[in-house]
């Protein structure tokens, strides 16, 4: 069946719809040798097989660099959509497989196609697997830190969730916001739901908000187990905030909240100490 090209931005200018083709095979099994006889001697490279995918999507899957490369030299749309709407980019990523991921954005593969409600974006993938090569490639490139999955937020949350500290790291340096909410829920909440104590000490380090309260009006440390390392460290951190902030207030109180703002060692915002709103209240000399 003749796919219709109504939409050739999201699903690429791909073929027809069939079996599962030699090209796919050889491409899923990195068999190089026998994909590029298979191109000379006339195969369509851009074939969809059952949920729309195509040898690239397989290529990029299993992390064949060499059968990537074939297919791009000979063709293959390198934006390609699955049913699910990832592109083979997304496929690498989750994959792990920095050589795949740069040879497809050497081909113009974009860093950010068009999110769909099935859809995450390479960056997102990248953080699921943890393979921080693939972040720090993809944000030089103009990932967006801020892309916004329905199921897993941003790609900082998918990093907590999944307890790649490396990833955490890379994201927060590269300017990715530390208390960025999903249904209220921010990437500490995650990060204390997964007692990483060290995960916690990075986020809170950046400026994540001890107070902020999810949808179920709980902060981070309601999601820990009392006496744990991870609830002994955020107890500590908002200890220190409350020494620090009624200290600062019996000194500068009485000049007004302007020199509050101005004070070096604790900028604080103006939002409410329960944490709903606002972000972090930047306290210097602790951590």
């Amino acid at each position: 069946m003749e796919i219709e090209h109504m939409q050739p931005y999201f699903f690429g200018d791909i073929g027809c719809w069939v079996e599962r083709t030699e090209v796919h095979k050889a491409a899923s099994l990195g068999q190089a040798s026998q994909l590029q006889h298979l191109i000379q001697s006339g195969a369509s490279v851009n074939l969809v097989a059952v949920d729309s995918i195509t040898p690239l999507h397989e290529a990029c899957l299993r992390g064949q660099a060499q059968c990537v490369q074939l297919l791009l030299d000979a063709g293959a749309q390198v934006d390609a959509r699955n049913v699910d709407g990832s592109t083979p980019l997304c496929d690498a990523c989750s994959a792990g497989s920095l050589e795949c991921v740069k040879i497809l954005l050497e081909h113009g593969a974009k860093a950010n196609p068009a999110l769909t409600s099935r859809t995450a974006s390479p960056l997102h993938e990248a953080c699921v697997g943890g393979n921080s090569d693939c972040v720090e490639l993809l944000i030089a490139m103009g990932a967006c830190l801020e892309a916004y999955d329905l199921y897993y937020g941003t790609p900082l949350h998918v990093a907590c969730v999944n307890e790649h500290t490396n990833c955490v790291k890379v994201l927060l340096n590269a300017g990715a916001k530390v208390n960025a909410a999903r249904l209220h829920e921010t990437p500490l909440h995650h990060a204390a739901k997964n007692m990483r104590v060290d995960m916690i000490e990075v986020l809170v380090e950046f400026g994540a908000n001890i107070h902020a309260r999810d949808h179920h009006d709980k902060k981070p440390v309601d999601y820990t187990t009392p006496g744990s390392p991870s609830a002994a460290c955020l107890k500590f951190y908002e200890s220190k905030f409350s020494q620090t902030l009624r200290l600062r207030r019996k000194q500068i109180l009485p000049f007004g909240w302007a020199s509050l703002c101005c004070c070096t060692e604790c900028s604080v915002s103006t939002a409410p100490a329960d944490g709903k709103q606002g972000s972090f209240y930047s306290l210097g000399g602790f951590g």
